[in-house]
């Protein structure tokens, strides 16, 4: 059995008012919308042909049909008509972006809640991570006299902080050193560079002043292991309370959204050649968690390199002609904003 035109006509109908309704989609109403010259007995065979094919589901023997995993993937993949953003859109979008202060957290929080507000669905990206991240700048903030901030930013604009109490006095003499030692060795080079073993081979070149400067190098350790990690932001997860797919495992699905490591898994293990949005669709998700959901996610760039990603999660009825190009011009523009500011 092949897809027709009249097929094709039928699924697409039956996708697109699903997606508007969460109501499965009788042939009667079909035929009223599409305005065939057929009878309604002639759409009733075409659906069930569509479900023979596993396009389409009946969830009750008198109910309508419903798209099937399938049927959504045959959908975006072959007769969606992707939604053409107009100027004013991507103007919009540019200004309320442009408004953060270019770190990347501020930058993706703000991308997350335009994305929630535009799908009414959960937003999810992942910052900045990456081992080759350069290391811009480190301060020393004396805080009291034993007590000081040390602060790192990195390339890519992640900027890491910690409070460190010592036993020796932070002095003048102490901050200088502190200084001259990170210029000589750390700045402008690989944050990975900066390891316990490194620490180890420069505090013995350190005579007396090893014990004041140990501690505080070995939290350069710690903050250069924290740029390499990625932190989860979720946006907007109470929308999926309003849809009534997830009436039985909402909160199921909000916990799980929060946990970081699954989704991370996700984004590195689901690669796209073309530079297009991923979507993964119900059954096809790697998680039972998610297989009644869609998950829409598009991958940032700073500096050419792919450092992070965003997008959107709600039920498989989702607006995907509308949301596949929104979330890809949003994740383009992110990219923008942070490599310009990793420049700075």
């Amino acid at each position: 059995m092949e897809m027709t035109e009249r097929k094709n006509k039928i699924l697409a109908a039956v996708v697109e008012r699903y997606i508007q309704t969460g109501e499965p989609v009788g042939s009667k109403n079909l035929l009223d919308s599409l305005g065939l010259s057929v009878s309604s007995a002639t759409v009733r065979n075409e659906m069930a042909d569509l479900i023979d094919m596993g396009y389409l589901e009946q969830p009750h023997t008198s109910a309508g049909r419903i798209p099937s995993t399938a049927g959504y993937r045959y959908y975006v993949e072959n007769l969606m008509t992707a939604y053409d953003m107009s100027p004013t859109e991507k103007k919009l979008i540019d200004i309320k972006l442009h408004e953060t202060t270019g770190e990347p957290h501020a930058v993706l929080e703000r991308a997350g809640n335009i994305i929630a507000d535009i799908s009414k669905c959960a937003a999810i990206s992942t910052t900045p991570a990456d081992s080759e991240a350069v290391i811009k700048r480190i301060e020393l903030v004396p805080i009291g006299t034993h007590t000081a901030m040390v602060v790192m930013l990195t390339s890519f604009g992640i900027l890491k902080t910690r409070v460190i109490r010592t036993d020796s006095e932070i002095t003048l003499d102490i901050a200088e050193t502190f200084y001259n030692i990170v210029k000589a060795n750390f700045i402008g080079k690989p944050a990975c560079d900066i390891t316990i073993a490194r620490i180890q081979t420069l505090a013995l070149s350190l005579g007396e002043k090893a014990l004041a400067m140990t501690p505080l190098l070995v939290v350069l350790s710690d903050l250069s292991k924290m740029t390499e990690k990625t932190e989860l932001l979720l946006e907007g997860q109470t929308n999926l309370l309003g849809y009534k797919e997830y009436e039985t495992n909402a909160f199921e699905l909000m916990e799980f959204l929060r946990r970081s490591e699954p989704l991370n898994r996700i984004f590195t293990l689901e690669k796209n050649e073309t530079g297009a949005p991923s979507v993964l669709i119900g059954k096809e998700q790697l998680y039972r968690e998610l297989q009644n959901s869609t998950l829409i996610f598009s991958r940032y760039s700073i500096g050419g390199r792919q450092s992070g990603a965003l997008g959107v999660v709600g039920p498989t009825r989702i607006d995907y002609a509308r949301l596949i190009p929104c979330i890809r011009y949003i994740s383009d523009v992110v990219g923008i904003i942070l490599s310009d500011n990793a420049e700075d």
